[in-house]
């Protein structure tokens, strides 16, 4: 979460240069995709996980500085909290046994980072919300020292005005307020980006936000928060509403929120980064001394730094990224619906499903958006996020949109649609079967990271004279080994 800064002081006078500097990056953009000046198909993808640190009671444990300093690497990062870090892993081309490859690089990587982090009495844990963080965890001294961070968070407190108010209601009830975006730092994802071409970006992104809802029902892993039992994916409701800078006066207008699933099908990937510029004010108005018309009319291509500052500073499900690599500009969706973990086999998994469907639905010959209204695909994200994996969710079937439950929609035709679109991508069969499979498992026994979650730490209460805390804990420590071990988590006993 934020971008690399050192600014700390702005006036008007910058936000005025910065909107207008934000009108020239656009232009150029224009410019660059009607002249079709971007990178060829290479098939590319990558992933970014965020991660939990622990200490032996299963507590949060504030050393992601020290940690990241034994560790070592590029390839981990510091995130939002002192209990988060984030691992990140170099693009690869979506062929052959590329999951299996990614599987062992991750598996390698996160054995090695929790060698290294417990050197300072810590484990690491891969889940969408750390089950026993309290509200005394996320406060501003909670926040990491990296001053991108503290920037961003008194941008987006100015900004707000008032404390923000948290509101979740769901198997049970969250009401609370907080004077900082500290309570975001909870929210740990896997984030997947895929490289597209602009004449391919509009049915991609299209596709990635009609199947989001199914993304987070198979994959929800966030059911618990300050020791609340609240949606199965608590992650949408607690980023949007932590990150929220409208009051209520501004709600009622209809002002947009940073964290956003959007309002409209697009037909190009301009469409997302002018609705950015014209629906949000900046938050970090930082302009360098690049013209990017006039590196454009020098045949050379702009970095276009406003317009990816301001476009990391709202937090769409699925993102619009440019970047420039080695001279030459690309565009990528960055898919970030889903919770980290429970397991790497897990994450593996996630994402054949997503990369495999998301194709499939980009190549219909009458594509899924066409038939689904848009508010309708924002309500089934919702919902899905309610009620995980027991969702249902609203689908065009013949006849018109039909209710129907995710895991009997995944089955009978999502699944073989994945299964296409990672034969379409060049996928050996024996990857596509095998994580597939996992999605498969999850769907006919109804189980995934936020069911574990929740039977086991019923089954604690209920056994035993435990707290709710000791048993919020219990279960992160038993999640802790099991994750470790690394069989999916549709497979793990309760007990």
């Amino acid at each position: 979460m934020g971008e690399k800064v050192a600014v700390s002081g702005f006036d008007l006078s910058d936000r005025q240069r910065y909107r207008e500097k934000l009108q020239r990056c656009l232009s150029a953009l224009a410019q660059l995709l009607e002249e079709k000046r971007f990178d060829r198909p290479r098939n590319l993808m990558g992933l970014e996980i965020e991660l939990n640190l622990v200490d032996s009671a299963g507590l949060p444990r504030m050393v992601n500085d020290e940690v990241l300093e034994r560790i070592a690497s590029r390839d981990f990062q510091t995130e939002l909290a002192q209990f988060n870090l984030e691992v990140n892993v170099a693009p690869h081309r979506i062929r052959g046994r590329v999951f299996d490859e990614l599987a062992e690089e991750l598996r390698t990587g996160l054995a090695y980072a929790d060698r290294k982090a417990q050197e300072e009495d810590a484990r690491i844990v891969m889940v969408g919300i750390l089950p026993t963080l309290g509200a005394r965890d996320l406060v501003h001294s909670s926040l990491s020292r990296a001053q991108r961070y503290q920037l961003l968070n008194d941008r987006i407190v100015a900004a707000r005005g008032e404390d923000f108010t948290l509101n979740i209601g769901g198997v049970e009830e969250l009401a609370m307020t907080s004077g900082t975006i500290a309570p975001e730092a909870a929210c740990t994802s896997l984030q997947m980006h895929l490289q597209v071409t602009p004449a391919r970006f509009a049915q991609v992104w299209n596709a990635a936000q009609a199947m989001a809802a199914v993304q987070v029902a198979v994959g929800a892993n966030s059911p618990f928060l300050f020791g609340r039992e609240l949606w199965r994916e608590t992650r949408p409701p607690l980023f949007e509403q932590a990150t929220d800078t409208r009051p209520e006066e501004l709600k009622a207008q209809g002002v947009r929120p940073l964290a956003w699933f959007g309002e409209r099908w697009v037909d190009s990937a301009l469409d997302l980064f002018e609705e950015n510029v014209r629906f949000f004010p900046s938050l970090l108005p930082i302009c360098d001394d690049e013209d990017p018309q006039r590196v454009l009319d020098a045949g050379e291509v702009p970095s276009l730094r406003e317009l990816v500052l301001h476009n990391g500073t709202i937090y769409r499900w699925n993102r619009p990224v440019y970047e420039v690599v080695n001279g030459v500009p690309h565009l990528r969706v960055e898919n970030r619906v889903l919770p980290a973990g429970p397991t790497v086999a897990d994450v593996l998994a996630n994402a054949a499903f997503y990369y495999g469907l998301v194709r499939a639905l980009a190549e219909e010959a009458r594509p899924v958006w066409s038939r689904l209204p848009f508010e309708v695909a924002a309500e089934n994200f919702h919902a899905a996020a309610r009620d995980g994996i027991g969702a249902t969710i609203r689908w065009p079937r013949r006849g018109g949109l039909t209710q129907v439950p995710v895991t009997r929609l995944v089955l009978d035709e999502l699944l073989p649609l994945a299964g296409a679109g990672l034969d379409a991508w060049g996928v050996e069969p024996v990857d596509r079967d095998h994580y597939l499979s996992v999605i498969e498992g999850r769907c006919r026994l109804e189980v995934n990271g936020a069911e574990w979650q929740t039977r086991m730490f019923h089954h604690l209460r209920d056994k035993g004279d435990l707290s709710r805390a000791e048993a919020l804990a219990g279960m992160t420590r038993r999640y802790g080994e099991l994750m470790r071990e690394g069989d999916p988590v549709h497979t793990w006993p309760i007990g």
